[in-house]
């Protein structure tokens, strides 16, 4: 009896563990190849083959745009400081692969297979926290240690209390302090180990230093698996779309970008069509002053044209028919058309005027009129 017990027990064990996991398998994403980059990319910017590093994409963005630092910010999940980029392909190139800048072309992404809450190097340096993007064949034991010099203007920098802010792009460092700030700074090494994804990276800043420095607690945001790509923060939980990613594959078709371009053709930084975020994160709430906008001044345009009617006298409107008829009438008729537009005021000094005039003055309009031939009167005719 206790033998088909446990003969049992075995069998169920043995249910439930072939039912959970698959779903974790799952929940940790479909494995997928290089063309997942090559395709979802493409319409976001240039893929160009390089001698160095094979396919390379060219995001088209506007002149400034600097890796880890424009349009997102630094959220605490239970990856550790995850970049959270308001650019709707942002799930891939601050998530897999490394960045380096071209002097002529900008910011240039290397796909790569590890993912990892953002690839970047750490620096702490007095009242300050600082990061910059790990260039491509740089291994995570140079990156994180003292050795790895990344370019001065490569490095976004923001006082400690400022950090982990949504708005932090409101508070980066002038980078012509970075020379004195990186020469007082050290090495943050917070790495960690994703034995799931065999995978090691930087956590960034300790949670417990930042959360006395800014004075506040951060709560571990959780990530959940997205099965499209994309990422959106709602509701303290970061959806993103982090496949396993393969990087050698020995059968079928070779993974490559549907159209290649030659460097030489793709246009620098300053001439490319930009594409803006599109991410429901951040961005939308700092459009809605601009629609605002939009939205009060069409209003303001339509009125003033009918201001413009109301105060004009109809000497405008009615000039076509004056000068069809004869050119005298039209100036009998202004100093009328005057007094109907003119505040009570202004309507009295024409009597004034009148009164002040010689007579000579008053009657140029009659002896004009008279004077006129009356081939000047049929000539609009």
């Amino acid at each position: 009896m206790k033998t088909q017990i446990k003969i049992i027990f075995l069998f169920l064990m043995l249910c439930i563990v072939t039912c959970i996991a698959p779903q974790k398998a799952s929940a940790q994403g479909a494995s997928v190849s290089f063309q997942v980059f090559y395709d979802e990319l493409t319409p976001y910017g240039t893929w160009v083959d390089t001698p160095d590093y094979g396919y390379v994409w060219v995001p088209d963005v506007a002149p400034g745009f600097t890796p880890y630092a424009t349009d997102g910010y630094w959220v605490f999940t239970d990856q550790g400081w995850t970049w959270v980029s308001n650019y709707s392909w942002g799930w891939a190139p601050f998530h897999y692969g490394r960045w380096y800048t071209d002097p002529v072309y900008g910011p240039m992404w290397v796909p790569d297979n590890q993912w990892g809450p953002g690839w970047v190097t750490w620096r702490r340096s007095g009242n300050y926290y600082g990061w910059a993007p790990i260039g491509p064949g740089i291994s995570l034991d140079v990156a994180y240690s003292n050795i790895y010099n990344v370019p001065n203007n490569q490095w976004t920098f923001v006082r400690d209390r400022d950090f982990g802010r949504s708005n932090i792009n409101n508070y980066y460092v002038n980078s012509s302090n970075n020379v004195t700030i990186i020469s007082n700074s050290i090495v943050i090494n917070n790495t960690r180990i994703d034995r799931t994804r065999n995978v090691r990276y930087n956590a960034g800043p300790d949670r417990s230093e930042v959360e006395k420095r800014v004075g506040r607690t951060f709560t571990p945001i959780v990530i959940k698996e997205s099965s499209k790509p994309g990422q959106n923060l709602k509701n303290n939980q970061l959806q993103l779309y982090r496949p396993q990613v393969q990087k050698d594959i020995s059968t079928g078709r070779k993974p490559a970008p549907s159209r290649v371009e030659s460097l030489q053709n793709v246009k620098p930084l300053g001439q490319r069509t930009v594409t803006t975020p599109q991410q429901k994160t951040n961005q939308p709430v700092k459009q809605q002053p601009s629609q605002q906008q939009k939205q009060v001044q069409p209003p303001k345009q339509q009125q003033q044209p009918q201001q413009q009617k109301q105060a004009q006298p109809p000497k405008q409107q009615q000039q076509p028919q004056q000068q069809k008829q004869a050119q005298p009438p039209k100036q009998q008729q202004q100093p009328q058309q005057q007094k109907q537009a003119l505040p009570p005021k202004q309507q009295q000094q024409p009597q004034q005027q009148k009164q002040a005039q010689p007579p000579k003055q008053q009657q140029q309009p009659q002896q004009q009129k008279q004077a006129q031939p009356p081939k000047q009167q049929q000539q609009p005719q």
